[in-house]
């Protein structure tokens, strides 16, 4: 099993922060946000790990290396430009194999058990199933596309009377999910998920755990003292 960590965004919101350093790499609980990420799939037993990167990408390698310090090995996926979800995952996949793989986005803190986004990966079969996305409760800002569960499991977009939750921008995939989208290209993920839920090939799971979209200063001193406590 590989994973692959987003980390090309720019992190506008975050700005003067990001203006000298990536936001993968802002500090909560004394360690980059990537870095908490990094060791969770290294205890769920991911060894191989893909980072992709644009605005100041140069700091990412530095930082982690090859990931040997952190029992990994990292390859990265450089982007010059960000790509967006869609394009950074298609232009990896040379990267990322044949199987089945799951996906983090770098910005968020969580406690979500990784081992269950192993476990969907080995599920999916990239015909009748091509993506499984962890969904959590709305939260008390704003976030993405409202999604909704089907009592069989499968993810759709939200209607009016279902319940409406968040992608978690934690998920796995199959490499088929990839087949038409253009390698090298920017694009967003959302159309690409839209698209496969009305083929219904795409599954969920909610968890009522932590997550948090590090998404503002005032989310990273949130996400600074949660951390904190994990390593107190």
């Amino acid at each position: 099993m590989r994973a692959m960590i987003l980390a090309a965004g720019r992190g506008e919101r975050m700005r003067p922060l990001t203006d000298h350093t990536p936001k993968p790499l802002l500090m909560a609980g004394g360690k980059p946000l990537i870095q908490w990420h990094i060791e969770r799939l290294a205890r769920a037993g991911v060894s191989q790990l893909v980072i992709n990167h644009a605005w100041l990408g140069e700091q990412i390698e530095e930082a982690l290396g090859d990931g040997s310090r952190f029992g990994v090995s990292i390859a990265y996926s450089p982007e010059g430009q960000a790509l967006e979800t869609a394009g950074g995952i298609a232009t990896a996949l040379p990267l990322l194999g044949d199987a089945p793989f799951i996906v983090l986005n770098g910005d968020v803190l969580t406690d979500f058990p990784l081992e269950r986004l192993i476990e969907a990966a080995s599920n999916l079969d990239g015909d009748s199933a091509q993506a499984h996305l962890a969904l959590t409760p709305k939260a008390g800002y704003k976030t993405g596309r409202d999604l909704t569960l089907r009592a069989d499991g499968r993810v759709a977009a939200c209607e009016d009377g279902d319940t409406p939750y968040t992608f978690c921008g934690l998920a796995a995939y199959h490499p088929a999910f990839f087949r038409e989208v253009q390698p090298g290209v920017a694009g967003a993920l959302l159309p690409w998920l839209l698209a496969a839920m009305e083929r219904g090939q795409v599954r969920g799971e909610v968890q009522q755990g932590l997550w948090l979209d590090v998404g503002t200063p005032e989310r990273l001193a949130e996400a600074d003292r949660i951390a904190a406590g994990w390593t107190a």
